[in-house]
Parts: structure tokens; sequence; C-alpha cells
């Protein structure tokens, strides 16, 4: 097949591809790509979780803190499965079957696998420091699941991947310094300005989702505020890069999106406690 012609197949396949992959990510309203089959995302992810807490080099804590993390998350997980089922999003967490465990650990991390698979550090206790900085950790690795971030970044990186061979196609007739030289710009390219970006909207997202998840909860959603102060109070914040090689957002952009989020979460937090919804 000539070149023009496979380059224009490959690209019409990849537009028909993302047309018929989107889909609504819950609450933020964000369109999504995403053409991985979660299903097979979760029994991998399952399959990985069980290795993990079968590997005799991690230790499984069965403690008041285990049973606090246990309660928690099963509270956050009742009320985002209530949610998403009453409101048309049952489909997108068909399939997950919930678990949280706390593993002695002092690195300061969480999180969740596609399917609800949790895991919470020892090391972060100290900073969540009680069950509303608790719920803000496990709303927020709650919400990667549920938004499919997973899959969504599967998605992504395929996407990438068959644009730099396209481009590969491209420059085949070019001296090989040159297709080295667009091979790299296109490496940063995509990294700085197509990956790491979704990664930073992921991100937000699970900060949003998960201001609200906690609130469906009955956790104040005002104490994620805090919450992030010390996370990162606790941090080397000399060694993090710029906001725009990074994967996460700077504190303060986070800290100040989660504050413009809080009216919104705080109405879920007054409709499940009782008080009045403003």
């Amino acid at each position: 097949m000539p070149m023009k012609k496979l380059k224009l197949s490959a690209l019409a396949v990849a537009l028909l591809l993302f047309a018929n992959s989107c889909s609504t990510v819950p609450l933020s309203g964000r369109s999504r790509m995403n053409f991985v089959n979660e299903s097979e995302m979760q029994t991998a992810a399952a399959q990985s979780y069980t290795t993990l807490l079968k590997d005799p080099s991690t230790k499984v804590l069965n403690n008041a803190d285990a049973a606090r993390v246990k309660r928690i998350g099963q509270k956050i997980a009742a009320a985002v499965t209530k949610y998403m089922n009453a409101n048309g999003y049952g489909a997108q967490i068909e399939g997950f079957q919930w678990e949280f465990n706390l593993i002695d650990s002092k690195e300061v991390n969480a999180w969740c696998m596609p399917g609800g698979k949790v895991a919470v550090y020892s090391g972060i206790l100290p900073v969540a420091k009680d069950d509303a900085g608790l719920a803000t950790v496990m709303g927020h690795e709650i919400a990667h699941a549920v938004a499919q971030h997973s899959s969504e970044r599967a998605s992504k990186t395929a996407v990438a991947q068959g644009l730099g061979s396209l481009i590969g196609a491209a420059t085949a007739g070019k001296s090989q310094t040159m297709q080295t030289a667009i091979g790299q710009l296109y490496g940063v390219g995509a990294q700085a300005g197509y990956l790491l970006p979704n990664s930073r909207t992921q991100e937000s997202e699970a900060d949003h989702l998960g201001l609200i998840f906690m609130s469906m909860a009955g956790y104040n959603p005002s104490n994620a505020v805090t919450f992030w102060q010390r996370m990162s109070a606790s941090s080397d914040n000399s060694q993090k890069p710029p906001e725009w090689l990074s994967t996460h957002p700077a504190d303060a952009t986070r800290v100040a999106q989660i504050q413009k989020n809080l009216p919104e979460a705080q109405r879920y937090y007054n409709s499940t406690t009782g008080k009045p919804v403003k």
C-alpha cells in the first residue's frame, strides 16, 4: 500500500476509535476516551492485588487502624454505589468488588486499582490524622477507579504510541539524524503536552470527585483542605519538578481547586447529614 494511503488509513482508524470510545465521567461531566476493556483491566488488577497481598514482603495489618480503613472505605463505597446506580452510571462500576487493606509501610501513599481494590499504607496515617483526613485520601483514590482513569491512561498511551508510529513512517525517507531529532521532539511533546496534562487532569478530577464521595459518606469536605496542606508540608518540595512537567498539580493549585469545589461538595454533605442544603 502506498505510504500516503497507509497514513490516511491509520489516521482513519484512530479517528474511528476516538469517535466510538468516548464516555462521560460522573459528576465532572468530562468526556474521556476509553477503548480499553474495563472488565479485563479489573481482572488483571484483582490478580495483581492478590499477588501483592500474598507476597511474603507485604505485611497486611489487622489492627484497629486496619478496621478503620475498612469501615471508612465501605462507607464511601456504599455511598458511591448508591449514587452511581441511582443516576444511570451503574454500568460504569459493574464488576466492582470493593476491598480495603492497610499495609505496613513508611511510604506516605494509598491507591485504588480498577474494580475497587484499595491499599492504604500506614505511613500516611499520621498525615491523615483522623477519619475525615483518611476519608479524603480514600475518596480521592476511589474516584480514580470510578472515573476509570487507568483505562483512560492506557487508551491515551496507545494513541500516543500510534501517532509515534505514524511520524516514524512519515520520516522514513529522511536522514537518520532528521528521524532521530523528530522522534525526540515527538517524545517530549507527547509527554509534556499530552500525557502529563492528562494525568494532571485526572488528579484534579479525582480531587473533585473524591471531595463529593467523602461528603456523600458523611465526612465534612472542608477537612480536605487541611489534609492536603499537611501533605504539602510533609513532602520535600525542593525535589518536585515544575508543574508543567509533573503528573500532579502543584500543591497551591490543588488546594485552590479544592476550595473552589467545596460549596458543591458541602451540598452533598448537608444532604447526607440532614442539614439545610443551600
